[in-house]
């Protein structure tokens, strides 16, 4: 998984139900169920296989491998090893996509001993690759180490680091930013990680210098924090020690690599869905769980649903499923642009990234990301039937202890792990392939499947002794059984699955109107009008959400007329639901106002607001024209003048953008970003932001 940078969605909307089976969720413990007819999912059950699945993990990443320049020059490991099992398995459609790459450092050789006062290796290449920091330039020298603790300028310019090697506990690339490039120093050795009580041996990916290949550099070496703990005391007790580095490193030439392949429909006119995880995570950085799990993962689905349906065991669905493997975003992202007409009949993308972690080893939940409101669609409640049957039916309760069978549907691996399925249903996090999706340009919903937290993540440690048979089965069960329901979706199935989502909904709803009672709950008698409107945007935000929600299930069915009077009608169940609580939330606030001795609140529409209400924006061609991340050009050719003219910092822009339909008013857009968020959006940086867009040509009003 990509760098978990503060991107633009705050993590606090729509379901936040955590349904793992230690929770106090009222189950009635004797019925499970899914939206698969259940001799479906019996048969994808037995034919998954947790094993084979961690088998790809292990012959994708058991170790570091180091990579030779044949293998730039022609075709990665990782990539070949995918296709020739998608030949292997008979999966069509199987090759692997080009596209220009650039260059990427490589090291060769990176060697730390300890001259004197005694001689011994401190640190090898040869031994763990991360122990030599990527970007790291050729040098050979010796000079002495020094001390210099977390690296502030204050302890570099006190330590007189120029012609030395400095050691560190703070962060190698600013340490080396300050030390080598601004001070003189020659390199940098760090001892130290962010989990060094969990696992004193793992070591952090890391960097130094720029990404370019003109970018200059030094060194940076790593030591596990416990062989690096005596290094430290002797350089505190004032021992000299001197050391001999060598670095050899070049930049190789590359190009992207992606992996495709697909299992047909019986229309190829129909839509489609599509699976994705990243089989790079870097070309020197390499990971197990990260994301070999998830590589292995949805090969297994892919040649568990081929072989079922060759073999007459399920019926062929009428929509096709495709497979995308490559780089985290820089190979998903050309293949999505090259295939816009692809996008524009693919209905939904699922996600696999760092899946295959032996969840209680790892003190982790296998989590479901689901979409945002601006992507909302019926593909959240789908896998979430499947989280959730995998996740309960594989629970011990008391009230089935005294029968045959304890665990109701019991799925293990002959290997893995006999242990329950630990799952949460969450908001939306991006940092991932499914990012690209569902960026503006592109707007397939896309949900990621993870397992977090990851205790090796990023690091040396990440190696297939952290993944479980077990946990790949379930990952794969869910994958296989929530892509088939769509891709074999009638108009009977929709109709069930519009039930589902309206009494999905309910509980969603439920969890809003507690947080908009929390809001009051929290209120002074200075802003309790300001909590009352975010409240009340919880609720009216989250509502609009599940009604597009239940509307995305037409894209399935045929009998418009038959399925949308059915939809219509969950729609008004879910519309009297939401009636309910802001009824009951009218109460409370009657309750806020006497507990603070104010004067009750009578909310009247600003003129700010009225004026957005009537403000309804749409997306023009331009939006989707040229594919993924494609709109940025003609935002990037708005005027200063206009950009002066209309500031819209802190808002959640990417999520304003996903709102516009042509339908909703900007006050809406705002009253949904509300409903996700922290704070409330500031409406005139809404409207500014849409004046941008306009200005743009991105949308109309």
């Amino acid at each position: 998984m990509g760098k978990r940078l503060a991107i633009l969605f705050i993590p606090l909307l729509l379901s936040f139900s955590v349904a793992a089976p230690p929770a106090a969720a009222q189950y009635t413990p004797w019925h499970y169920w899914t939206l698969l007819d259940p001799a479906i999912m019996d048969e994808i059950i037995g034919e998954s296989s947790g094993e084979t699945a961690w088998n790809h993990v292990v012959e994708l990443g058991g170790y570091n491998k180091f990579r030779y320049p044949e293998e730039y020059a022609t075709t990665f490991y990782e990539a070949q090893y995918v296709y020739d099992k998608l030949k292997l398995y008979g999966i069509p459609g199987a090759e692997i996509v080009r596209f220009p790459g650039g260059q990427v450092w490589d090291g060769i050789k990176g060697e730390l001993w300890e001259v004197s006062p005694m001689r011994q290796k401190l640190a090898s290449y040869q031994d763990l690759r991360a122990m030599l920091a990527s970007g790291s330039r050729s040098a050979d020298v010796t000079a002495p180490l020094v001390w210099v603790g977390m690296g502030t300028p204050e302890e570099l310019d006190r330590a007189g680091v120029a012609g030395k090697i400095v050691v560190t506990e703070g962060s190698m690339g600013g340490v080396h930013q300050a030390a080598c490039m601004e001070r003189g120093a020659l390199g940098v050795v760090n001892i130290t990680n962010s989990r060094p009580f969990f696992d004193p041996l793992q070591i952090p990916w890391t960097r130094v210098g720029g990404r370019g290949v003109d970018a200059e550099a030094r060194f940076g070496f790593f030591i596990p924090p416990r062989e690096a703990e005596v290094l430290k005391r002797r350089l505190l007790a004032g021992e000299e020690i001197v050391v001999h580095a060598q670095v050899e490193s070049t930049f190789q030439s590359y190009d992207l690599q992606d992996p495709v392949a697909y299992i047909p429909g019986t229309d190829p006119d129909a839509d489609e869905i599509i699976f994705s995880a990243h089989l790079f995570e870097g070309y020197v950085k390499q990971g197990a769980n990260d994301n070999h799990s998830g590589s292995g993962a949805i090969l297994e689905v892919a040649r568990t649903l081929h072989t079922l349906i060759e073999e007459g065991r399920i019926p062929r669905p009428r929509r096709t499923i495709r497979f995308l493997w490559g780089p985290e975003f820089s190979g998903t992202g050309p293949w999505v642009r090259e295939n816009r007409e692809l996008m524009e009949k693919t209905l939904a993308n699922i996600n696999m990234d760092m899946v295959g972690e032996w969840l209680t080893l790892n003190k982790a939940y296998m989590r479901l990301m689901r979409t945002t409101y601006g992507n909302a669609h019926y593909i959240n409640d789908v896998m979430e039937n499947y989280y959730r049957f995998v996740g309960e039916s594989n629970n011990e309760r008391i009230q089935l202890r005294g029968g045959f069978y304890k665990v109701p549907r019991r799925i293990v691996a002959p290997s893995g792990a006999d242990e329950p399925f630990y799952y949460s249903i969450e908001t939306h996090y991006g940092a991932s392939d499914h990012m690209v999706f569902n960026d503006w340009g592109v707007q397939v919903p896309g949900i990621m499947m993870i397992a977090w937290p990851d205790q090796w993540y990023h690091t040396s440690g990440d190696r297939p002794d952290k993944a479980d048979p077990t946990q790949l089965k379930r990952v794969v069960i869910i994958g296989a059984a929530a892509a088939y329901t769509v891709a074999s979706a009638d108009d009977d199935l929709a109709i069930r699955l519009a039930g589902e989502i309206a009494s999905n909904a309910t509980r969603r709803l439920g969890h809003q109107f507690i947080i908009a009672q929390e809001k009051l709950n929290e209120a002074t008698a200075a802003n309790l009008e300001d909590q009352y409107r975010h409240g009340l945007a919880h609720i009216q935000g989250t509502l609009m959400a599940e009604k597009r929600t239940l509307e995305s299930v037409l894209e399935l069915v045929t009998a418009e007329a038959r399925v949308g009077a059915y939809v219509e009608a969950m729609k008004g169940t879910v519309d009297a639901i939401a009636a309910a609580h802001l009824a009951a939330l009218e109460i409370h606030l009657e309750e806020a106002t006497a507990r603070l001795g104010v004067r009750p609140v009578r909310l009247q529409p600003t003129e700010l607001e009225r004026r957005a209400s009537g403000i309804v924006p749409r997306q023009t061609a331009l939006v989707k024209r040229d594919g993924y991340q494609g709109w940025r050009q003609h935002l990037m050719e708005v005027p200063a003048e206009v950009q002066r003219r209309y500031p819209y910092q802190g808002i959640n822009t990417s999520e304003v953008q996903l709102l516009v339909d042509g339908r909703r008013s900007a006050l809406d857009i705002k009253t949904m970003v509300d409903a996700q968020s922290r704070t409330m959006a500031d409406l005139q940086s809404v409207l500014n932001y849409l004046e941008v867009l306009k200005a743009a040509g991105l949308v109309e009003f």
